[in-house]
């Protein structure tokens, strides 16, 4: 049976707990002359992603955390949106967003949308929405992208919320529906 208190070690988009931890590290050690062992750590870089062994999506509602004490580490739910994003249900917005042309590094060709979509809302809507770029134009030295975004939220007005925080320019939503989503209950084969 399943703890209570861990209703949201699950996927927001399938309801699977079929998830595993891929973590992403990357180092440069100087290294001793004399042993061959690393000593100084000049740079470090370390990202964990939750994943859904099911549906192979990012569980941005999760993180790990490691505990100093233990040295383990263990996935836990960010606060302020695993429950949004557990208990809300997939809604739709139509939109624009007006940046700035220097927050957008390229907007054609190859990695065009998740610049387009990082410029219009930043590290949250590369990592939570899942967005459709349909156009986008220039306006002098701003850029007018033109997107549907798909997001989690518990309400028309909280998703309206998430869309504004995490706007980084002029947003203006014109249309905005909510979409059905699996009922919130385990499989059969999930309550064993």
């Amino acid at each position: 049976m399943t703890d209570p208190d861990s209703a949201w070690l699950r996927c927001y988009r399938c309801w699977a707990r079929d998830l595993e931890v891929q973590l992403h590290y990357d180092a440069i050690l100087k290294v001793d002359a004399d042993t061959g062992e690393p000593t100084d750590r000049i740079e470090e870089v370390q990202e964990a992603v939750v994943q859904c062994l099911r549906c192979l999506h990012d569980q941005p509602h999760l993180t790990i955390s490691a505990d100093e004490t233990t040295e383990k580490a263990r996935v836990v739910p960010v606060e302020d949106r695993w429950e949004r994003m557990v208990a809300g249900t997939p809604w739709v917005a139509s939109c624009t967003v007006q940046i700035d042309q220097d927050q957008v590094d390229t907007c054609s060709g190859e990695g065009a949308t998740e610049s387009l979509t990082y410029g219009s809302f930043g590290e949250q809507g590369v990592r939570e929405f899942f967005t459709h770029v349909r156009f986008h134009k220039h306006d002098e030295e701003r850029i007018i992208v033109h997107m549907l975004v798909e997001l989690y939220a518990r309400s028309a007005e909280e998703a309206s919320e998430v869309l504004e925080g995490a706007s980084r320019g002029t947003l203006e939503i014109m249309s905005l529906a909510e979409e059905s989503r699996p009922p919130a209950h385990a499989s059969q084969d999930e309550a064993h």
